[in-house]
């Protein structure tokens, strides 16, 4: 079996040396940078998932996650050493997947790096597939690949963001609350602070699909209850 190929990026040696060897002592083929530029150059298509800090010097976690994410979809666990939700935010609008405050458990981080492989593996089944399409007014949307078009032009979109435009829109007009959809997306126990969570992420994809983010067309908001897919 091929191994999941994972890169840490982290400036402090310390931290980044005990991920590395915990990882491969879990059988992943582990790569590791010290900061955010060495890190885009080591991006490509073998990846499985990237360990990013935020707060490095020169060019932030943020920043490299932006760029990271105008060539590639690969999952982004954040590192923050803050516990407040704004620097979790920042990482999430930025395109980044899940996040994990340091310190962690290598409990914590063993449960998050198998969930977010275990959600990519549809790109290594892609080949294997029959493509399929939901269709709705402007968008049309691959059921088993991350491939979404506007009006013919491709939409990148996170993995995450990806399977909840999925959900909604394979159950059109069908409302899901927070708890329905973090359940179904992340696979993981919803708590009182997912609700966040979910909420940046419908944000994020209404930026990117709707016309007028202010004004949904595609995914509505019903207050108190949740959201929904509202083009048939």
């Amino acid at each position: 079996m091929t191994k999941h190929r994972i890169l840490i990026v982290e400036d402090d040696r310390e931290i980044r040396d005990l991920l590395w060897q915990s990882l491969n002592r879990a059988g992943y083929e582990v790569t590791a940078a010290a900061d955010g530029r060495q890190a885009l150059e080591m991006v490509d298509d073998s990846l499985d998932l990237i360990i990013l800090d935020i707060m490095m010097p020169g060019l932030s976690g943020i920043e490299a996650c932006k760029q990271i994410r105008t060539r590639s979809h690969v999952p982004i666990l954040f590192l923050t050493a803050r516990s407040g939700t704004l620097d979790k935010t920042e990482g999430l609008l930025a395109g980044g997947d899940d996040y994990m405050t340091k310190p962690f458990s290598e409990e914590e981080l063993h449960a998050r790096v198998i969930a977010l492989l275990r959600r990519y593996k549809v790109y290594q089944d892609k080949k294997e597939a029959d493509e399929t399409f939901l269709i709705a007014g402007k968008l049309k949307v691959s059921e088993q690949f991350n491939d979404v078009w506007k009006d013919e032009r491709q939409i990148e979109l996170s993995d995450l963001e990806y399977r909840i435009l999925k959900l909604l829109m394979g159950r059109r007009n069908k409302i899901f609350s927070a708890q329905n959809i973090y359940e179904s997306v992340w696979d993981q126990p919803y708590f009182y602070c997912s609700n966040n969570t979910v909420m940046v992420h419908i944000r994020k994809l209404r930026i990117k699909i709707e016309d007028d983010p202010a004004k949904p067309v595609y995914i509505q908001t019903e207050w108190g209850r949740g959201y929904r897919f509202g083009v048939s």
